[in-house]
């Protein structure tokens, strides 16, 4: 069995150990002898510069489920909000309690009102599932969006808790997580990895 030229510098020499001469520890890899560094997080993804490839962190993961679900059931209510206005002025007209142009001009200024609060709602439910949608691709704005969206949702919630409207702890809860879990730092450095660094 031949081991190549015993006088070539670079191949391996009969009866040396690989390590190139260091001293091998206990348990260490053969190498070069160094131990290996710990490896670097990189804030912007692999390879530590903008645009890598990086995995969405589980709080913005947690406030993305969360924007859908509020997005989903504020459209919900906001069209639920339209049908009962034209069907509470459709009852008012026919159970003829308010006869006359009086009870048209309730009846309208009811259904104005209900329109209105569901095309509201429906707009903020829209907000939500666009922010929501967009969370992958990442940008600055989108986290600011989602903050925003996040306290508009929690001030609505605490109004909504001194009426005694039980319910709306639910959306005080996640309005506060989507907050908490966007300004966090794992979440800024989601949303800022495709922004140049200079």
């Amino acid at each position: 069995m031949s081991f190549g030229d015993p006088n070539n510098p670079y191949g391996q020499q009969q009866g040396q150990q690989p390590g190139y001469g260091y001293p091998q520890q206990q348990g260490q890899q053969p190498g070069y002898g160094y131990p290996q560094a710990p490896p670097v997080q990189q804030p912007y993804g692999a390879g530590g510069y903008p645009g890598a490839t990086m995995e969405m962190p589980g709080g913005v993961k947690a406030a993305r489920v969360m924007l859908w679900i509020l997005g989903i059931l504020q459209a919900l209510m906001a069209v639920l909000a339209i049908v009962a206005g034209g069907w509470i002025a459709d009852q008012m007209a026919s159970s003829g309690e308010l006869s006359g142009s009086d009870g048209e001009d309730v009846a309208s200024v009811m259904t104005g009102v209900m329109v209105v609060v569901g095309i509201i709602a429906l707009a903020f439910g829209v907000w939500a599932i666009v922010t929501a949608a967009k969370i992958r691709s990442g940008g600055n704005g989108l986290r600011i969006s989602g903050i925003v969206y996040g306290s508009l949702v929690t001030a609505g919630s605490v109004v909504n808790l001194i009426s005694a409207n039980v319910f709306a702890l639910i959306s005080l809860v996640m309005g506060v997580l989507i907050i908490v879990f966007l300004a966090k730092s794992d979440g800024a450095a989601w949303f800022k990895r495709n922004t140049p660094q200079y």
